[in-house]
C-alpha cells in the first residue's frame, strides 16, 4: 500500500479522483488539502469533508488551501463544468459547517511522519504545491518519494487558452517553480489525459451495482460534467476524467509510456501556462534530478477496467 498525501480543488473530476483513492486497497490517503481551483477554496474544502464523511474517513486530516493564485490576480471558476459547489448538481449537507481543518504546518508533519514513504498527489491548481517550497525552503518536500501531477499540455492545445491547461494556467508562478523544485515528477498532460475518456454506460453500471459510499453521488456529478464536454467537445461520447489519471498510473506502473524531460511553465503573456521541454533529436544536456517524467502514452482500456474494478470493490479501510 502506497502513502498518499493529495492536492485538490474539488471540482468533478478531482472529487471523482479522491473518491477512486479511498476506495483503492493498494492508496492510503493520508492528508487532502483542498484549495480553490474549479470552485472556491471554502467549497473545496465542504465538498472534500464530504466525500471523507461518506467513506467514513473522517479521521483522515483536511488541510485548507489557498484562495488564489500567487500573482494576487483575480480567479476564474467554471461553474458551467463543475457546477457551483464543485458537484454539479450535488449540494453537501449543511452540517459539515464545524469541519475540523489544519494550516500548511500540517503538510510539513506529514511528510516528516511517513519519511521517504510519501507519494504527493497534485491533481488541482499547484500553488499550495509552490507554497512549502517558499516557506519552509528548498527541501520543504525533500523526504518525498515522487510527485504525481495532473498539468500541462504537449502536442495538443490547451483548455483554457489555445496553448495552456487550466491547473498549469491558474497560477503560472506556482506551476513553474513546482517544476522546477520538486523531484521525481511524473507529469501526466492533456495529451494523455484528454483520452481519459469514460462513457455514460460505465457510470451507469457503477451507479446501478455497486455498494461503494459514492454510488448515489457519482452519476448526477458525471452527468453534469459530461453535458458540459458535449458542449466544449461535439460528439464527444463520454467526460475526460483528467485527475484520476495519476492515480490509476500510480496504482498500474506499466499502464503509462514516458519520456524523460526538464519542463518549464511559461509565465506571462499570450502563451501564459504553457508547458515547454526540449523535443529536438538532440536536446540540451539536463542534470539527471532536474529531469521530469512527462506521460506521452497510455493503455486507455486498462484504464476503463481499472477504474470500474476500484468503484465496484467498494473496499474501505
Amino acid at each position: 500500500m502506497q502513502n498518499i498525501l493529495m492536492f485538490v480543488d474539488s471540482g468533478v473530476d478531482d472529487s471523482i479522483a479522491l473518491m477512486y483513492a479511498l476506495l483503492n486497497p493498494k492508496l492510503n490517503v493520508v492528508g487532502v488539502v483542498s484549495g480553490y481551483g474549479n470552485i472556491t477554496k471554502e467549497q473545496s474544502i465542504m465538498n472534500t469533508a464530504y466525500l471523507l464523511q461518506l467513506a467514513g474517513r473522517e479521521d483522515i486530516p483536511i488541510i485548507a488551501g489557498v484562495a488564489g493564485p500567487l500573482s494576487g490576480e483575480p480567479t476564474t471558476f467554471y461553474p458551467e463544468i463543475h457546477g457551483k459547489e464543485g458537484l454539479g448538481p450535488i449540494r453537501p449537507p449543511s452540517n459539515l459547517k464545524n469541519v475540523n481543518v489544519y494550516d500548511i504546518d500540517k503538510i510539513i508533519q506529514i511528510v516528516q511522519q511517513y519519511k521517504r514513504n510519501l507519494i504527493i498527489v497534485g491533481v488541482g491548481r499547484l500553488t499550495d504545491l509552490a507554497l512549502p517550497f517558499i516557506i519552509y525552503g528548498k527541501d520543504a518536500f525533500k523526504d518525498v518519494s515522487a510527485f504525481y501531477i495532473m498539468g500541462g499540455a504537449f502536442f495538443v492545445p490547451g483548455n483554457v487558452t489555445p496553448e495552456a491547461e487550466a491547473n498549469f494556467y491558474a497560477d503560472t508562478i506556482a506551476a513553474d517553480s513546482v517544476m522546477e523544485k520538486a523531484r521525481n515528477i511524473h507529469l501526466y498532460p492533456l495529451n494523455i489525459t484528454n483520452k481519459a475518456i469514460i462513457t455514460p454506460d460505465v457510470i451507469e453500471f457503477i451507479a446501478k451495482n455497486s455498494t461503494s459510499p459514492f454510488k448515489d453521488l457519482i452519476k448526477p456529478a458525471f452527468d453534469f460534467y459530461f453535458e458540459a464536454y458535449k458542449k466544449l467537445v461535439p460528439g464527444i461520447k463520454g467526460a475526460p476524467l483528467h485527475d484520476v489519471v495519476p492515480l490509476s498510473a500510480l496504482t498500474n506502473p506499466d499502464m503509462v509510456k514516458y519520456i524523460p524531460k526538464r519542463v518549464r511553465v511559461e509565465l506571462y503573456g499570450k502563451l501564459a501556462g504553457k508547458t515547454i521541454a526540449d523535443f529536438r533529436p538532440k536536446p540540451e544536456e539536463v542534470k539527471g534530478e532536474q529531469l521530469d517524467w512527462i506521460g506521452m502514452e497510455m493503455d486507455l482500456q486498462q484504464f476503463i477496467l481499472d477504474f470500474i474494478e476500484i468503484f465496484m470493490s467498494a473496499k474501505k479501510r
